[in-house]
């Protein structure tokens, strides 16, 4: 592991225009659970019955009462780990250019990334289906349920449920990033949920270098990947990151 390191840090050193696509294997070393596979969210709860549009619109409050409230309490204690502040550090050295993440938690920006592309949406902000404005998850009172906008309406996740979009500008300007970049680090996601899946292979097909960071091989690593760096997000960014304050 430690040669594929030297040479993801020498690829990166050398290379200006870098873009990271990030899953949920950047968040959980942060204490956020993954949505999918084991130990994920969707083993506990039916992700149709509690976090598709429909749903959330027919009952706001149980939605509320067993997805959201969760969501917001895990959020909030939850903080950078050593993948943000890597990523972080990158952008400070003028490597990585922007950030693309699957991820709902706002981590990124908390730990200093300027250029985040929200695919999903995000958690950390709460929506009014009323008059669209958007408040802090955090500052969002509890006390009543569904909780509401000063206005009146209710407040919903500011991020993208079953049953919706993708955000047209967030998958125009993925899009156009990934394939104007000339590397393109894939950190802690699976790989299998479209559009998202897509990126890299975008990236690929315009001639940017794919390095993948995973603790286990996914459908990239074969066909799409030039190398793929095996082990926990955190731990690897760290050592890149160390390697590559050393040959600038």
């Amino acid at each position: 592991m430690e040669n594929l390191i030297k040479k993801a840090a020498k690829d990166l050193a050398k290379s200006k225009k870098v873009v990271v696509l990030t899953g949920a294997g950047v968040s959980v070393e942060s204490g956020i659970p993954p949505f999918r596979g084991k130990g994920g969210i969707w083993e506990k709860i039916d992700p149709m019955e509690f976090a598709h549009i429909d749903s959330f619109m027919r009952d706001p409050a149980k939605v509320w009462n067993i997805l959201i409230r969760e969501m917001k309490d895990v959020i909030e204690k939850a903080k950078p780990n050593n993948a943000h502040i890597g990523l972080a550090r990158l952008e400070e050295l003028g490597i990585l250019k922007s950030v693309i993440t699957q991820n709902v938690d706002g981590l990124h920006q908390l730990a200093g990334n300027t250029d985040v592309i929200e695919f999903h949406g995000t958690f950390a902000f709460q929506r009014c289906l009323k008059c669209e404005k958007k408040i802090e998850t955090s500052k969002v009172c509890l006390d009543e349920i569904p909780p509401k906008c000063e206005c009146g309406g209710i407040l919903r996740p500011d991020c993208v449920l079953f049953g919706e979009m993708i955000p047209p500008e967030h998958l125009f300007r993925s899009g156009k990033i990934s394939r104007e970049c000339e590397v393109m680090l894939v950190v802690g996601t699976s790989a299998v949920v479209y559009p998202a899946s897509i990126i890299p292979v975008d990236a690929k097909e315009s001639g940017a270098k794919i390095i993948e960071i995973n603790p286990e091989k996914t459908p990239l690593t074969e066909n799409i990947s030039d190398y793929i760096i095996m082990g926990n997000a955190g731990e690897v960014l760290k050592e890149i990151v160390s390697e590559v304050e050393l040959l600038l």
